[in-house]
């Protein structure tokens, strides 16, 4: 019985990592996200030039391996500035700050500017597996960054306040060492969002989404026995 129970709470993870990262992250910032760029936009009137580009772009490496300065994970991204932060008071903290940086993805001869960042639950989930205390092994860790992405997608698509103000970029880092590989995965999601109507899939990307097909079998079950 205590092993059944141990197999469920390691299914619960990734349903547990989203709904946190939702609730105490995303649903406070996603909603004045376009009001901090419209903000940004008067002050700098060049620097965003694609409307349809402001949002924010969560980057979900199944891996979970995080780089916590993009600029030394991928050359040709490099850090602009930050948006303007939002300052609320949150669980007895006063003034507890939320803020985006701006990045300049650097396409041959041209710059394109987005808010980008990684969804730092990951980086539990990939701690979780270097730690022999938490019985998390990387086969694990991989099928629970999985998860957590087609969770949070699910939380997201419900959340009517959330609507087009995120890019979740989900992607599978190749096992020769790209250089570039990050600037160009985002280059094409922002190039898609320019044009909507003609979607761009090239091969990388397809067949990381197509990983990430999983049965409902395989989805966590809900941590509350109430919900059907």
């Amino acid at each position: 019985e205590i092993s059944e129970m141990s197999e469920r709470s390691k299914q619960n993870v990734a349903h547990g990592l989203a709904w946190s990262y939702y609730v105490g992250y995303l649903k406070i910032v996603l909603p004045r996200l376009k009001e901090s760029m419209e903000k940004f936009s008067r002050a700098n009137p060049n620097v965003l030039a694609h409307r349809e580009t402001w949002k924010l772009h969560i980057l979900v490496p199944l891996s979970c391996d995080i780089c916590d300065d993009l600029e030394k994970a991928d050359s040709n991204i490099q850090y602009l500035m930050d948006l303007p932060e939002t300052t609320l008071t949150r669980a007895g903290t006063k003034r507890r700050v939320y803020k985006h940086s701006l990045y300049v993805i650097r396409d041959e001869d041209k710059l394109r500017t987005c808010a980008v960042e990684f969804a730092t639950p990951l980086q539990s989930l990939y701690a979780m597996s270097q730690d022999e205390a938490a019985a998390f092994s990387r086969e694990d860790r991989v099928e629970q960054a999985k998860l957590f992405y087609r969770t949070l997608e699910e939380i997201l698509q419900g959340a009517k306040e959330c609507v087009g103000t995120y890019r979740l970029i989900a992607y599978e880092e190749s096992e020769e060492a790209e250089p570039h590989f990050l600037s160009r995965a985002l280059l094409q999601h922002l190039q898609q969002q320019r044009q909507e109507e003609y979607p761009v899939c090239p091969d990388t990307l397809c067949s990381a989404e197509l990983s990430l097909q999983i049965s409902e079998s395989d989805l966590p079950q809900p941590l509350r026995s109430d919900c059907p």
